[in-house]
């Protein structure tokens, strides 16, 4: 039986599958690259609440139609009314978001993640947070929001700052791509399983009857296996992104890579053109947040993340995300655009910049990285000075498994 996005004018967005004790849910909007709309993102709210109070549902599958999983958040409506000046709009679609991805992260019942093709920005935050992550040869995985006027957000600062050493300052300050195997090694998915294994592991999974992970885990054991990681893999250089991404501001950072690029290294040289084209005010926050985020739990770190997203709707201190016109928008989730840039080909520095004036030229304000003080950057992490605006309030979360109750 399959259903859909009961909300009038938006039909089958989400699609759900019933069979036995498992719900499968679908992300159906495959021109946009299954982008989440506001209305995705309340349908799978108010089904992941009513899968958990249901006694029936063991197990929930969520998967992407098309070749992508999840390119993100596409929130075009809400640059719109911020453009309108109806910023409250927009701090909506985040409020709602991120009370999902609490609920995944710490749901009483099973969630596998099928990331078969792409999955960046809040496709990571409906994903990563889930108890297992399936990763195929076609999974492309990264959070390109530096370079977008943005910030990892969806509790980026959360998982990102639990990969190996300082792998996710890399990953998250970067915006580099990671495939299946990468995210494998560095723990961002549990299984890589090859995409013509699929279809049997649904099967599989279909026939259960329990939410025990560990029975779950044996089950997708039998489909999966341990792929290589290419010759030139990030992976491999944890060492150096180690010495360079420990340093403690921004500018630290950059300054190590210059040291070591001087080796005609290919995997500096490219962070170092990345950290160089990104929006300085979003690196800034960006590292701030992800170490903030080691000492967190994903509640803390997601009610902060939310606070740092009302201060960018609210043009405070930098317009950087308005220089872009927005990510993971309309226009920046044109098919070809995103599918060359997940295979390298493309750089992002700007929707604006590379689609519309063409330039390739964002002009980022402020400008340069020493231009940023403390002061500018701790107003990120304050709370907004507005009498109508209140903290992100997250859901109060009983009889949890173990590895959730982990992440409060």
């Amino acid at each position: 039986m399959a259903s859909g996005d009961s909300t009038e004018g938006f039909t089958d967005q989400v699609l759900v599958e019933e069979k036995s004790c498992l719900r499968t849910l679908i992300l159906n909007r495959p021109r946009q690259l299954n982008a989440l709309s506001f209305q995705m993102v309340s349908r799978l709210l108010e089904l992941f609440v009513a899968f958990e109070d249901d006694p029936d549902v063991k197990l929930v599958i969520l998967k992407g139609k098309g070749r992508a999983f999840c390119a993100g958040g596409d929130v075009a409506a809400v640059v719109h009314d911020i453009t309108e000046g109806h910023w409250k709009l927009g701090a909506e679609f985040f409020r709602n978001e991120f009370i999902l991805n609490y609920i995944m992260a710490t749901y009483s019942k099973p969630q596998v993640s099928i990331l078969n093709g792409i999955v960046m920005g809040g496709g990571a935050g409906v994903s990563i947070h889930g108890r297992f992550r399936v990763v195929t040869e076609n999974s492309v995985f990264a959070m390109p929001e530096t370079a977008l006027g943005l910030f990892p957000d969806v509790g980026a600062s959360y998982f990102l700052s639990r990969l190996p050493g300082f792998f996710g300052e890399y990953a998250g300050l970067t915006g580099a791509r990671l495939d299946g195997p990468e995210m494998l090694a560095c723990g961002l998915a549990t299984h890589f399983v090859p995409s013509m294994k699929l279809p049997l592991l649904e099967e599989a999974l279909k026939k259960v009857n329990t939410t025990d992970p560990a029975i779950l885990s044996a089950i997708i054991d039998k489909f999966s296996h341990q792929p290589p990681l290419k010759e030139k893999s990030a992976y491999h250089r944890l060492a150096i992104i180690d010495k360079c991404f420990s340093r403690r501001i921004v500018e630290e950072i950059v300054s190590a890579l210059e040291g070591e690029a001087v080796n005609g290294d290919d995997l500096i040289s490219a962070a170092l053109q990345s950290l160089k084209k990104a929006s300085p005010m979003s690196l800034k926050i960006s590292l701030r947040s992800i170490r903030e985020g080691r000492l967190q739990g994903v509640g803390q770190c997601l009610i902060r993340e939310y606070r740092m997203c009302c201060h960018v709707l609210r043009k405070e201190v930098s317009k950087d995300f308005f220089e872009v016109s927005g990510i993971d928008f309309v226009i920046f989730l044109s098919n070809s655009f995103f599918e060359n840039y997940s295979k390298g080909k493309l750089q992002m520095q700007g929707c604006r910049a590379i689609l519309l004036d063409k330039d390739r030229n964002p002009k980022w304000e402020p400008s340069r990285l020493e231009l940023i003080s403390d002061k500018m950057v701790d107003q990120y992490f304050s709370k907004v000075d507005d009498e109508d605006w209140e903290d992100l309030v997250l859901p109060v979360r009983s009889k949890l498994p173990a590895y959730a109750i982990a992440k409060l």
